[in-house]
């Protein structure tokens, strides 16, 4: 697939149309990237329609060199909102609504290579409000603090761009939004989150379109690193902490995440919806890693508001 770049000529305006374009780009940016890196698979596209209105192309990768499983979605969609969305809105029934963005997940089939999760999305209704969301977030099988400081370092530098305070505030509502409270524990190491992101009088619409461009556009510069430094060889005790640290993310998935019950609350396509969910997964009762093991140390790092910027490397 041949690389596009997301463009913002000065004398285009930024209106849903061009940010949709923008998004349908950047999918097929990261697309050739990934497959660039994984250097044996390549993404099948299913191109989909919404009843409602609408539709996207679904891309997924699967058994490649790096990557199991992994999917790159783009859609566009539009239509007259559920009477359950307008209640989530705190909306009246009755409105219609415009939704386009990009959602990344994918499931290497190292251990020590981490998941990783971003998605990018703009939502217009009917009344006029406008909003922005999004979010990059890392989940390592395996936490290695000194590629966790880089991953979160990469953000703060990202934010710092485009406002002083988002690495604080998004940092902490990812910590916030990525957590799992019937396990007590988050996901991962979190990254940023950020949702309904408004245009105001002090923020306009170009400038919270500029960060989230920066966030999608920043996903594959952060992420190949990662991947490259983790190629390295694994047992069956690796394998078996990873199908059960991903039975972990099919239960924020199901239970808790947003985009899910988004997809569903609007008759969305199911397998776009579930294409987050990891090939192969476990769950054993009551597992209960090694005293002083890798698999211990990154279960104890599974908390909210920990620095990880100035940690000290283990």
């Amino acid at each position: 697939m041949a690389v596009s770049k997301i463009e913002q000529p000065s004398s285009i305006k930024i209106d849903k149309t061009f940010i949709s374009q923008s998004f349908e780009n950047l999918q097929d940016s990261i697309c050739s990237e990934l497959e660039k890196l994984d250097g044996k698979a390549v993404f099948k596209e299913e191109k989909w329609n919404r009843p409602g209105g609408g539709g996207g192309r679904a891309r997924v990768i699967e058994n490649g060199h790096v990557f199991q499983k992994g999917g790159v979605n783009f859609s566009n969609v539009h239509g007259l909102l559920s009477e359950k969305m307008s209640v989530g809105l705190g909306l009246a029934p009755g409105h219609e609504f415009f939704a386009t963005g990009v959602s990344i997940i994918l499931h290497p089939s190292n251990p020590f290579i981490p998941i990783i999760h971003m998605n990018v999305r703009y939502f217009e209704m009917s009344n006029g409000d406008r909003w922005f969301g999004g979010g990059i977030d890392l989940t390592p099988i395996y936490i290695n603090v000194k590629q966790a400081k880089y991953f979160h370092q990469c953000l703060k530098t990202l934010c710092e761009r485009h406002n002083e305070s988002y690495y604080q505030e998004f940092k902490a509502w990812a910590d916030n939004y990525f957590y799992l409270k019937h396990r007590n524990e988050t996901r991962g190491i979190g990254g940023i989150f950020f949702d309904r992101l408004t245009i105001t009088p002090q923020i306009s619409l170009e400038e919270r379109y500029a960060f989230v461009k920066d966030v999608g556009e920043s996903f594959i510069r952060i992420y190949k690193p990662l991947v490259e430094e983790n190629m390295k060889p694994f047992g069956e005790d690796e394998k078996r902490w990873q199908l059960l640290r991903r039975g972990r993310y099919v239960e924020f998935n199901l239970i808790y995440d947003r985009g899910t019950k988004f997809g569903l609350d609007t008759n969305g396509r199911i397998e776009s919806i579930f294409m987050s969910l990891p090939p192969e997964v476990n769950w054993l009762y009551n597992y209960q890693p090694l005293p002083n093991s890798e698999e211990a140390f990154t279960l104890n790092m599974l908390r909210k508001g920990i620095d990880w910027v100035n940690l000290e490397n283990k």
